[in-house]
């Protein structure tokens, strides 16, 4: 490698190590300050370089690729404000615990402070919500600091790719020139350029390489834990949203053993696939609210893995059996808002399958426990069929059951937040269908969705569909420049209530001098006009049949399609309701089992 300044010398050195280490993808918004990493980048052939006009788009897209391949993804914007829109990212990627490199431009030290153009204190810019920062010393050609950036590439990449992945930002101050001018002054001889700090370490091997190693227990206390977990009858499973693994076959192995029913969230890709689902407990979002199987369903032992669940009813069990022994097996930190857990296991959730299961001892028998929830699956899913084969309104919870039918195996279903989420885990019911499900659950923020949806979609195989509610997709329509720009195949469904229709569950609805206004919002927008402006496909699906045909079509096209299905805010709220009563009436019938 040759370079023409100090500036390309570091920043190249940079780059190749980052490529050594193992980055593959690179989202690159423009700006001048920026150039030495933009062009460093640029001259590389063996990482994916993603332009983006938007920072905020720009951070979720790339969070997208992090999220769907379990890797790092790097991104690059200029100094001041530029990197300030990285943020909303920054703090999703860090409470889903997703890897991303974040590498700002700066000013040099003596211009900051002093109040030159676009420049801004970005020390620590993005605070507690990344894994380490780092103040880059301004670049020189010298061999001390060329060997200490190839080793803080491949720190930054380690420390980012560990567990729990997340965020490391550093921070470059570039002084002009910041395009590749020559100035033969900045470099060393030419024989100190033939050395390893410049070229890097022979055969492509990184200048820093990091070995990790996953936390193993004890083998007595795994083997303890078996024997307690083997004499409770009792315990319940549950699987919070893992979008990065796929854990089934080893809880699924680990839940036979101990009879113990499984309930599963569908983002922990434990609901649905070819793996056994017989202990695999579905709709509980619709029945487990109920009064009183909320007295009588009382665990013994709760077995909680990874993230919380989408389900409020859920925790809300969970909450009310607080002497019930919770324990957390959750390698990305303590995810435990409502202080129950007695006991946390920091491992990952098939590494921790794999260990104990040898030493649980199998029961003979199903047991009563596990037979009643599977029945209670059973009726409420009987319920909710029934009901949605009767009504033809555009229920907004119907779009998930209907999409269960066109899905081809493999895809992957992203849910925007608020109401999408919930609808698809209450709706989508457990299927043998291989489905990857997918949201942004860190923050659960509705900014940024359809940005990392089709990040996950531009380097997927499989087709993706995205259901996202209209304000949540107005927050972020800059993002759909992707979808053409990169000529994506996607399948957008924009469920337009025409507002925040999550609020319509909350109390703040019975205050109507101010819920439309400060609360429903709503904004009278259809999203035609803004699928014409980035040359997507669209369709209007104001009725089942139209969705359908709408669905099947662009699940075969060639680009993106958006998928406008209009919403009631009022019929939303009171389908949802008449479906839960239908659910609670059914399950109530014929249910004479109880707990003590």
């Amino acid at each position: 490698m040759s370079f023409e300044n100090r500036n390309y010398a570091f920043a190249g050195a940079f780059v190749d190590e980052l490529t050594r280490s193992g980055l593959r993808h690179v989202c690159i918004c423009p700006g001048s300050r920026s150039s030495p990493l933009a062009i460093s980048f640029a001259r590389n052939t063996h990482i994916r370089k993603w332009i983006h006009l938007d920072e905020r788009s720009a951070a979720f897209f790339a969070l997208g690729i992090a999220k769907y391949l379990n890797e790092p993804v790097a991104l690059v914007c200029s100094s001041g404000t530029a990197a300030v829109n990285f943020l909303p990212a920054i703090v999703e990627a860090c409470q889903s615990s997703t890897p991303l490199l974040v590498l700002t431009a700066d000013r040099p030290p003596e211009l900051v402070g002093w109040g030159a153009l676009q420049t801004i204190d970005q020390t620590q810019l993005y605070g507690s919500h990344v894994k380490w920062s780092v103040n880059v010393p301004p670049p020189e050609a010298t061999p001390s600091l060329i060997s200490f950036v190839r080793s803080l590439a491949g720190r930054a990449f380690a420390v980012a790719n560990d567990t729990p992945q997340g965020t490391v930002h550093l921070n470059f101050p570039f002084r002009e020139p910041l395009e590749p001018a020559a100035v033969p002054s900045d470099l060393p001889d030419s024989q100190s350029q033939k050395s390893e700090d410049y070229q890097g370490r022979p055969e492509e091997r990184p200048f820093l390489k990091s070995i990790s190693t996953e936390r193993a227990p004890a083998s007595e206390k795994i083997q303890q834990l078996a024997s307690e977990l083997t004499s409770q009858e009792r315990g319940l499973i549950i699987c919070g949203p893992d979008s990065n693994k796929n854990p089934a076959a080893d809880v699924v192995t680990m839940a036979q053993r101990l009879c113990y029913p499984i309930l599963a969230d569908c983002q922990s890709q434990t609901r649905c696939g070819p793996h056994d689902r017989s202990l695999v407990i579905d709709c509980y979002d619709s029945f487990i609210d109920d009064r009183e199987l909320k007295t009588s369903l009382v665990p013994q032992v709760v077995l909680r893995f990874g993230a919380l669940p989408v389900s409020k009813p859920l925790t809300g069990y969970l909450q009310q059996h607080p002497t019930a022994r919770h324990i957390l097996i959750d390698d990305s930190g303590w995810r435990d808002p409502f202080h129950l857990t007695g006991e946390i296991w920091h491992i990952g959730t098939s590494t921790f399958c794999k260990q104990i299961t040898p030493f649980l001892k199998s029961k003979t028998t199903d047991g009563e426990w596990s037979e009643r929830w599977r029945s209670l699956a059973e009726k409420a899913g009987n319920a909710i069929r029934h009901e949605l084969s009767e009504t033809n309104d555009m229920f907004e919870g119907k779009v998930f059951t209907e999409l269960k039918q066109f899905l081809p195996a493999g895809s992957i279903l992203f849910a925007g937040n608020s109401m999408p989420v919930r609808d698809m885990d209450t709706f989508f019911p457990s299927s043998e269908l291989p489905v990857r499900f997918m949201a942004n659950r860190g923050a659960s923020g509705i900014d940024g969705v359809t940005s990392t949806a089709l990040g996950v979609s531009a380097v997927s195989q499989d087709r993706l569909v995205l259901v996202i509610g209209d304000i949540s997709f107005y927050h972020d329509m800059n993002g759909l420049v992707a979808a053409r720009n990169f000529g994506l195949n996607a399948t957008i469904i924009v469920v337009n209530n025409n507002g925040g229709g999550i609020f319509s569950f909350m109390p703040q609805v019975d205050y109507e001098d101010v819920f439309e206004p400060y609360f429903a919002t709503p904004h009278g927008l259809t999203f035609k006009a803004a699928a014409e402006l980035y040359e997507l496909d669209y369709c209007l699906a104001d009725n089942w049949e139209k969705f359908r045909e709408a669905v099947e079509i662009s699940l075969v096209g060639n680009k993106t399609t958006v998928i406008e299905v209009p919403g009631d805010r009022k019929l939303n709220v009171m389908l949802h309701q008449q479906i839960r009563n239908a659910v609670v009436s059914q399950i109530h019938q014929n249910d004479g089992a109880r707990d003590d």
